[in-house]
């Protein structure tokens, strides 16, 4: 199950080697779109339930961690409940007894069929969690159930669930790509698989990570029990590291609107447009941006970057800074000084413990108020260079010109003598 375009990190950060750690990178994680389909199967139902988790993801990183920010720097602020959590849905699917534990445990059971699997779920689920009902399809009349999920509802079918989910990839296959010698992408993508494990020890594959303990088992039997994993057990471990890798990044969001439904150019659906916008959380976005305050600066930036708006003041104000002098309370001095200097009415920005926040547009005022005075300072340097050369080239004009009197005035006084004395 494919359900977004990876890269191998550690292959694109190849290409910048040196001789320092690597503790930075950037990741570009293109997820598959939310998916409802005329027919949903076992493949919808995983797509789209890493959509809800990644959508859970940003709400957290968008609404909760912002106003976390917001309490912990000291700022004015009524938390806000955006109606946005999805950890009911989440747990419809993971708490045990969940739809994924459900199926596992029937997927092991030999015995277990589609017609078991569905009435387990419905005898657990139905009328007892408001994200489980019943399938509502138009399309699909023999769908068995239905989740609703933060972009919509959708009925699901469970026909081969069971067979689906007991078939991973063939570990011989596995072998045969980890073990190539003409793809080292496809040793990197397997290097972690343990392959078709045989009573003697295998040479490492291509690519293999060191500190990885190898499964060493005597035989095939023991090698498949040892090894076996579902479907869905692959993809919820793979899953749980993404997850987990993100909570360790500061993401950026990109949002994508899909115009129509008829994929035909120049046409927009502005019912389909605003159910994206409010299912994605981007009107939420914008009004928590609104109400609070997106753009932060720490004090030490704010102070470098913004001090040429009042030199002096900011100046004045570090001097009188009261023992114990530090370097922030310097810069939190310089910034109060500056916010005086500008005087921007109203609720327009707070100051935190660390970073001074703006409300949304204030930032761009700001830098707008900025470039205003370099030009100011600019005008008045290439005035001042212009009136230096002009007074340069006056006085060369003027020593011109006085040198002219001067050999006129000799001239005449000789020319006079001689006059006189003819």
């Amino acid at each position: 199950m494919v359900v977004c375009s990876v890269v191998p990190r550690d292959m694109c950060n190849s290409t910048y080697v040196t001789n320092h750690e690597k503790v930075n990178f950037i990741g570009v994680l293109d997820i598959a779109g939310f998916e409802i389909f005329e027919f949903n199967t076992f493949e919808q139902i995983c797509i789209n339930f890493v959509n809800e988790k990644l959508q859970q993801f940003f709400n957290h990183h968008m609404f909760v961690l912002e106003q976390e920010e917001y309490m912990r720097e000291g700022i004015t602020w009524v938390s806000v409940d955006f109606g946005m959590d999805l950890a009911a849905c989440i747990d419809l699917f993971e708490k045990p007894m969940g739809i994924l534990p459900i199926l596992e445990e029937e997927t092991i059971y030999p015995k277990a069929s589609d017609q078991t699997f569905e009435a387990k779920l419905k005898a657990q689920h139905l009328g007892k969690h408001n994200n489980f009902a019943k399938a509502q399809s138009k399309t699909d009349k023999d769908a068995h159930f239905a989740v609703v999920h933060y972009a919509g509802t959708v009925s699901y079918n469970v026909t081969g669930w069971l067979d689906k989910n007991r078939d991973p990839i063939n570990d011989t296959v596995v072998d045969l790509l980890k073990k190539t010698k003409t793809c080292s992408l496809m040793n990197e993508i397997y290097s972690d698989h343990p392959g078709q494990t045989k009573e003697e020890e295998d040479i490492p594959p291509p690519g293999h990570r060191r500190g990885k303990k190898r499964v060493v088992v005597k035989s095939k039997t023991a090698a498949k029990m040892a090894n076996f994993k579902t479907v869905c057990s692959y993809f919820k471990d793979q899953l749980n590291n993404l997850i987990n890798m993100l909570m360790t990044t500061e993401p950026s969001f990109i949002r994508c609107i899909v115009p129509n439904n008829h994929k035909k150019p120049g046409v927009v659906d502005p019912f389909l447009v605003m159910h994206q916008l409010t299912c994605n959380g981007v009107l939420e976005g914008i009004r928590i941006c609104r109400k609070g305050f997106p753009n932060r600066v720490i004090y030490l930036d704010f102070r470098t970057r913004y001090a040429i708006l009042a030199p002096k003041e900011a100046h004045k104000a570090m001097k009188l800074v009261k023992r114990p002098v530090t370097e922030e309370k310097k810069n939190i001095a310089a910034t109060h000084a500056v916010m005086d200097k500008v005087a921007l009415t109203g609720d327009k920005f707070q100051y935190g413990h660390t970073k001074i926040f703006f409300r949304a547009g204030i930032l761009g005022l700001m830098e707008e108020i900025r470039d205003d005075r370099i030009n100011d300072l600019v005008a008045m340097f290439q005035g001042a260079i212009r009136a230096f050369y002009a007074r340069r080239i006056y006085k060369k004009l003027w020593d011109h010109k006085y040198g002219l009197l001067v050999v006129q005035r000799t001239i005449r006084k000789v020319v006079g003598g001689k006059a006189h004395r003819g």
